[in-house]
């Protein structure tokens, strides 16, 4: 099942086109669809998201440099803390003897250990001993804020050039990936997601790297103390590995499925938003209300089963870990109680074997924030990936003459492979002819200038532009001899002159008058506070609709283009002010060609040809008295709509 829109292009969304089947991405305020579920990709994802680090990997060597320095220096202080303790206790056990009494007099469990008869805990030695340590504690802090500082610029870095890569790929992008993607859902693309993405980065990456670096160094001192200890502690890695696995798989298609649905969610509430207006207007509140809510409880639920099983980790691995620490510390007591290690030694392993659950812990307590954030990164490397819009060919040329002539020579076009849309299409639009396109909606009129703006190429045949083949010219080159003016009007926050201006970069004040005053901007201008510098928002909400549209039409003639296209441009603007357009218009297209989409057939009975389209081709073609006189298609639409209201026009009612 398909449907067949009926909005006009905004230049990202065209019209007369076929929709994706039903359950895809809903369109209107209540638009709906299920959202995949399918696991993502974890393991190229991540590693394509560290990719983009790769410009920075000077920065990070040092990174990696200075976390090694700072674990190596966290991880000896232990040792080197357990001589101390070795220090008191050897010490404490001495001064409990007589000086002089031989080794083999002391308990057997301190023999060895260094006790000397007699003598007491050497303070100055334990004091440069607690120096040393307190020295690699200092040192070990100070090189992981100077990693952490390096890593944070590394990882702000790579968020702003992906920034940049995705706005760069959207301006690259073809026009018929806006109109299968829902504007919210493209935002949250760039926005969420992308923060997401930088969020998970600035948290994990120091902690995950530094995590790593402590298991090995931690694991390299303590089977230098004692491999046996060493391989107790180990019993228990496997059996956190298997568990972190385990409840991984589970989480990471609910943490795609959980941004899949904010996109959704902002999707619907954008366009909710949008139309909040008609929403009121036709009393349907209750339903888009229901219709977020049930949004937002799916969206609860896949958040809540993501954050739920990836939070099982945390408690896991401390179980894990606390059972570790009962195993180390029954087989180290064990061990000082049969004399084959010290008690320093054993409290420096105590030390090691915390160091080295403490990391798995963080690193499985990182995982969630992981999943969220490459599960986000991928929606984002789903953008970068899409196609874009075909690169133009080399050498290419634009006409060097202006004069305006269109031609279509058996142009043939679809938007899907199985429903023809225009089929062999030929006409000529002469330099500085007025060309009506008419036609009941869905007949493929704004899709016609579409093709000539090149946001679609065409299946068969060519378009030509004096000439020159349109697929032959840089698309940049072809777009600037064109000025269009859409139904809908896009302003964007700044003043008048500046909205005007947009259309030609550079223009003077001069220039930027005269397209005012030929377009009757001028009129109402002076009536507004600030005059020119009065600032609009995006919305352009303190102008009237056909003070917003004025603006726009102004800023198109301000380009001074060899082609003219007008998509129901004077619909909004009442009639007097239409009528004073027409003038400006028809003084202004002197050697330029107009091409004027309008269902309002009065507005184009001066036009010097008439196209009449109906299912994509042209049945009618010719201008408004013989077209009238032929009785087909046109005269049909004529009389149904309009000829009581050209009547009472030219009675001067």
């Amino acid at each position: 099942m398909s449907t067949t829109p009926t909005d006009k292009t905004q230049g990202f969304r065209k019209t007369e086109r076929i929709e994706a089947p039903l359950g895809g991405p809903g369109r209107g305020p209540m638009g709906g669809g299920m959202v995949g579920q399918k696991a993502m990709d974890f393991g190229p994802s991540a590693k394509r998201l560290v990719g983009l680090m790769r410009p920075h990997r000077g920065q990070a060597i040092a990174v990696v440099v200075l976390g090694i320095a700072s674990v190596i220096a966290m991880s000896v202080a232990p040792r080197i803390l357990g001589h101390a303790t070795d220090l008191v206790f050897n010490g404490f056990i001495g001064k409990q003897f007589p000086a002089g009494t031989p080794d083999s007099a002391l308990p057997e469990a301190v023999q060895g250990m260094g006790v000397v008869p007699g003598q007491g805990v050497d303070f100055d030695a334990v004091a440069h001993v607690l120096m040393i340590v307190l020295a690699l504690y200092v040192a070990a802090s100070l090189l992981a804020w100077l990693q952490g500082y390096i890593l944070n610029t590394v990882v702000q870095n790579t968020v702003r050039q992906m920034r940049e890569d995705v706005e760069e790929k959207i301006n690259h992008l073809p026009l018929n990936y806006f109109d299968r993607s829902p504007r919210g859902e493209l935002l949250s693309r760039v926005t969420n997601d992308i923060d997401n993405v930088s969020q998970t980065l600035q948290q994990t990456m120091s902690q995950l790297l530094t995590s790593l670096m402590t298991v090995v160094a931690v694991l390299v001192m303590m089977f230098w103390i004692s491999p046996l200890l060493a391989l107790v502690a180990l019993v228990t890695v496997p059996l956190s590995l298997l568990v972190t696995a385990q409840i991984m798989k589970r989480s990471q298609g609910q943490f795609v499925a959980q941004w899949r649905r904010t996109g959704k969610l902002n999707a619907q509430v954008e366009e909710a938003y949008s139309g909040h207006a008609l929403v009121k207007v036709f009393g349907r509140q209750a339903e888009v209300e229901r219709a977020f809510a049930a949004e937002n409880d799916e969206l609860f639920e896949v958040s809540f089963g993501a954050q739920f099983v990836s939070g099982l980790i945390m408690p896991t691995m401390m179980f894990v870990g606390n059972l570790n620490y009962v195993l180390v510390a029954v087989v180290g007591g064990l061990r000082v109680a049969s004399g084959s290690l010290s008690l320093g030694e054993v409290q420096a392993f105590i030390q090691y074997s915390r160091q080295f659950t403490q990391p798995l812990t963080t690193v499985a307590s990182m995982t969630n924030l992981l999943q969220s954030g490459v599960a986000s990164a991928e929606r984002v490397f789903e953008l970068l990936d899409a196609d874009a819009e075909p690169a133009d060919a080399p050498a290419l040329t634009a006409p060097s003459v202006r004069r305006g002539e269109v031609a279509f020579e058996h142009v043939s076009f679809r938007y899907e492979a199985d429903r023809p849309l225009i089929t062999d299409l030929s006409m000529v639009a002469r330099p500085g002819q007025t060309v009506a396109i008419v036609g009941p909606t869905g007949a493929g009129k704004t899709t016609l200038v579409n093709l000539v703006m090149r946001f679609y190429d065409v299946d068969a045949g060519r378009i030509t532009l004096d000439g020159v083949d349109i697929t032959a010219m840089p698309r940049a080159a072809l777009r600037g001899q064109i000025g269009m003016v859409l139904q809908d009007t896009w302003l964007f926050a700044g003043t008048i002159r500046d909205n005007i201006a947009y259309g030609r970069p550079g223009a003077t004040e001069d220039q930027i008058l005269e397209a005012a005053r030929a377009t009757f901007v001028d009129r109402f201008v002076h009536s507004l506070p600030d005059g020119y510098d009065t600032l609009i928002d995006e919305e352009g909400s303190n102008l009237s609709a056909g003070e917003r549209q004025l603006v726009t039409i102004a800023r198109a003639f301000l380009t001074d283009p060899a082609l003219l296209i007008l998509d129901e441009a004077t619909s909004s603007v009442d009639t007097r002010t239409e009528l004073l357009l027409q003038h400006a218009m028809a003084a202004l297209r002197t050697d330029r060609t107009s091409f004027v989409i309008a269902h309002r057939l009065s507005t184009i009975r001066d036009a010097d040809l008439i196209l009449v389209m109906e299912d994509g081709a042209i049945v009618e073609q010719g201008d408004h008295e013989s077209l009238l006189a032929a009785d087909g298609a046109y005269a049909r639409l004529y009389n149904s709509q309009f000829a009581a209201g050209a009547v009472e026009e030219e009675a001067g009612v």
